[in-house]
């Protein structure tokens, strides 16, 4: 008796009755129900859950694919596998087929970053290396695709192995897309999600062709080289004391709030203000005035000479001809003869207070 319930338990072991997945790793993508040797049973029972699909593959070759629901296997509901296999109306013995089930819900929580910096042009500080990275989520939207693409004949396809494909796959379009974008380096951080949108869209486009969407797309961070990062801040130390009023205030301030907490009190503070006021005051006033050019050294005067009785006397300046007479004769450089100083139009101031020649005796 004992014995006929073994064999019993072993032939009804040899047919599978149901077929399901309950998945509790909640990272595969990709399950094949274990059939080992056995087969199907014709009228059997399987259940497809919801975020599920399961594809029925005869010898390498995709076949039917159910949607959620519970459905009773019957060639029926097995066109393709009932063509495969050359079936028969009425077909009612057990079967070999591989079922694959296919998570459909949305996979989260997938790392992207560059392994190398990525190079653009901004037009403000031309050629520059970025660096970036973020999150994403995928989910499979066509699972024949995916079987044919990607998992082949994998027994249990997770989330890791899908995932260096991916990354490939964001950081060769991140480049281009960092590129097309149009947006200056400084505003890159105020326009993440603007590029993440679009990038998903992108990657979306992509993958369809092994069945993967990818429904989320974050930037988290986009960083510059250190270099360019501390010319960028002394740019901005640049900027702000290049503002010398607010400086000042900057500085006036931190004067009060140091010596508020100077334990003197009172006298602190008052020290404080004070420092507060002349760091301020030191900041407006005005430069010292430039002193007024050095007045252009006198030109140098005329040398006259003077012929007294035949004789030629000189030089003389021009002030030490107040003696002069209308006929004495004068000549200086410039002057092509001898002259009476009457005809030397200089000198007419000079002998307008020469008294005339006193009258003969």
């Amino acid at each position: 008796m004992g014995g006929n319930v073994g064999v019993f338990d072993k032939i009804r072991g040899e047919f599978v009755d149901i077929v399901e997945w309950l998945d509790d790793s909640r990272d595969t993508i990709v399950w094949r129900f274990p059939r080992y040797e056995n087969e199907i049973k014709m009228g059997a029972r399987l259940v497809v859950r919801e975020s599920q699909v399961a594809v029925f593959v005869n010898e390498g070759q995709i076949a039917d694919i159910f949607p959620p629901g519970t459905y009773t296997l019957e060639t029926q509901n097995l066109p393709i596998l009932s063509t495969l296999k050359g079936w028969k109306h009425g077909f009612h013995s057990p079967f070999k087929a591989e079922v694959y089930f296919v998570g459909t819900r949305q996979f989260s929580d997938f790392k992207w970053g560059t392994q190398n910096p990525v190079m653009i042009r901004d037009a403000e500080f031309g050629p520059i290396r970025l660096r970036a990275f973020g999150a994403y989520s995928a989910r499979v939207i066509d699972a024949r695709k995916l079987l044919t693409e990607l998992a082949g004949t994998d027994q249990q396809f997770r989330t890791e192995e899908v995932e260096g494909y991916l990354r490939q796959m964001i950081v060769s379009r991140l480049a281009p897309a960092l590129a097309t974008a149009g947006v200056p380096v400084l505003d890159l951080a105020a326009n993440q999600h603007e590029m993440g949108r679009r990038l998903a869209e992108v990657l979306s486009a992509d993958l369809a062709e092994v069945g993967i969407s990818i429904p989320n797309f974050s930037i988290e961070n986009i960083s510059l080289p250190p270099e360019v990062e501390q010319a960028l801040d002394k740019r901005t130390q640049m900027g702000i004391v290049g503002d010398l009023g607010r400086y000042a205030q900057f500085q006036a301030a931190n004067a009060v709030e140091a010596a508020a907490e100077n334990p003197n009190g009172a006298m602190g503070l008052g020290v404080g203000m004070v420092a507060g006021q002349q760091v301020a005051a030191s900041a407006f006033t005005p430069p010292p005035a430039a002193p007024p050019p050095a007045a252009p050294p006198p030109l140098p005067s005329a040398q006259w000479y003077v012929g007294v009785g035949g004789e030629r006397k000189g030089p003389y300046d021009q002030e030490a001809l107040s003696g002069l007479t209308p006929e004495t004769l004068v000549w200086k450089a410039g002057m092509a003869q001898w002259a009476p100083a009457r005809d030397v139009p200089e000198l007419a101031g000079l002998l307008a207070h020469t008294p005339p020649p006193l009258p003969p005796a």
